[in-house]
């Protein structure tokens, strides 16, 4: 792990996605329909599973298969992330102002209809992100509620993404993965119905496909590799720092994993600390290249520095083990989600504290926030007038449309003098 003082500026996620593939692959299942996604699942997945949508007793079965202590964390992860979007919900609400007398506007909060969430299943399956995206877009209202995730060779997805289906309240699970899937849910087949918003991570194909179906269905965001930044000095504990740069290094090889500190004492200590738990790592083949390739430990002069590198970098997951770690957070505004003191882990969050772990990544944290209960309600703007009440506004309205030069505007517009 290097010592750096400064971090190149990033654009975005890196791909290795080849664009006109993905473009083929959508084109094809937008065409052919179930016969493409069943020739593409065999070609890219290994087999396609018994059905396009797994069994009720099936999700059932996994659930119950499961061994009573993973029931058990999955029910307390899916009860505080149900909590938290239940108020995220509540915080959001419908309105009506006076804008004038007689004339009203307001804003009606209504759920998105149709929502596919994607959950990877390939290095490390994650029910944890079914339950990240499913139980807010449930808290929201959402009607219909449908799962990708990639089958195993020939047989159905991994039990526990399954299991926690069925814990979520989930009726329709789709065993495709891929840029495939991705096609599937935007334009429908014959055994998939079409969604108007899809959710939830994938590998650079998966992102790649999300890019390009945008403005057909809506998109949550798309993600690059894992990001974790640790602000950290002279009174954090080391061992704690390296443990979490470590746990974002296992994600992928192309994970960022990077400490901010204003100790240089510090910083070498770090470095040894790293070197001494990914020698016992069992997921060193893949951490290993990761610190290798993006771990640093940045170097600067004081707290307000520390935060304006992180402002800077808008990390997908910031934590703040510093000193008074409370007055620093106050300076920092760019980031996916914010774990704020030594115990509040960012890997905490990734399962359990009930905030959906679905971040922005690649600096997006700059202009947009992470995956909540609000991705999945429209906020739909209402006007009406009593009778005789809009004569004010029809005038102004008129004078502005002709300054435009939109004549029939402001004949519509005086039809209410």
């Amino acid at each position: 792990m290097k010592i750096v003082d400064h971090l190149p500026i990033v654009r975005g996620a890196p791909t290795s996605a080849s664009p006109a593939r993905v473009t083929a692959i959508l084109n094809d299942v937008r065409d052919r329909g179930d016969s493409a996604l069943r020739d593409w699942s065999e070609q890219l997945d290994r087999g396609v599973a018994p059905a396009w949508t797994v069994p009720q007793d099936v999700l059932e079965r996994a659930w119950l298969d499961l061994p009573q202590a993973d029931q058990a964390a999955i029910d307390h992860a899916a009860r505080n992330i149900r909590t938290f979007a239940d108020a995220q919900k509540r915080s959001l609400q419908p309105m009506e102002i006076e804008i004038e007398p007689g004339v009203f506007a307001g804003q009606r909060i209504v759920p998105v209809d149709r929502v596919a969430c994607y959950v990877p299943g390939g290095r490390y399956p994650l029910p944890s992100t079914l339950l990240m995206t499913v139980i807010p877009a449930l808290a929201a209202g959402v009607q219909h509620v449908v799962v990708l995730t990639p089958p195993k060779p020939n047989a159905w997805p991994d039990q526990h993404i399954l299991a926690a289906a069925f814990r979520a309240g989930v009726t329709a699970v789709h065993p495709i993965g891929g840029a495939q899937g991705i096609a599937a849910a935007a334009f429908g087949t014959e055994s998939i119905a079409a969604v108007d918003l899809i959710v939830g991570p994938g590998n650079a194909w998966v992102t790649e496909a999300k890019r390009q179906v945008y403005g057909i269905v809506g998109i949550d965001s798309l993600a690059g590799p894992s990001e974790v930044m640790v602000l950290c000095d002279a009174t954090s504990d080391a061992a704690t720092v390296a443990a979490d740069l470590l746990a974002q290094a296992e994600h992928d090889p192309d994970a960022e994993a990077i400490a901010v500190t204003d100790d240089a004492a510090f910083a070498q200590q770090l470095v040894a600390e790293v070197a001494r738990q990914l020698a016992m790592l069992p997921t060193r083949d893949v951490a290993e290249v990761s610190i290798a390739r993006h771990g640093r430990i940045v170097l600067v002069a004081d707290r307000a520095a520390m935060a304006a590198v992180a402002n800077e970098r808008a990390p997908e997951h910031l934590e703040i083990v510093t000193e008074d770690p409370e007055a620093l957070a106050g300076l920092c505004t760019s980031f996916g989600g914010l774990f704020i003191g030594h115990d509040a882990a960012e890997v905490l969050g990734d399962y359990c504290t009930g905030p959906s772990h679905v971040l922005p990544t690649g600096r997006a944290g700059r202009y947009t926030g992470g995956l909540s209960a609000l991705t999945f309600l429209k906020v739909l703007s209402t006007q009406h007038a009593q009778p005789g009440a809009a004569k004010g506004l029809a005038r102004t309205a008129a004078h502005l449309a002709r300054v435009e030069g939109l004549e029939a505007h402001a004949r519509a517009a005086e039809h209410r003098t």
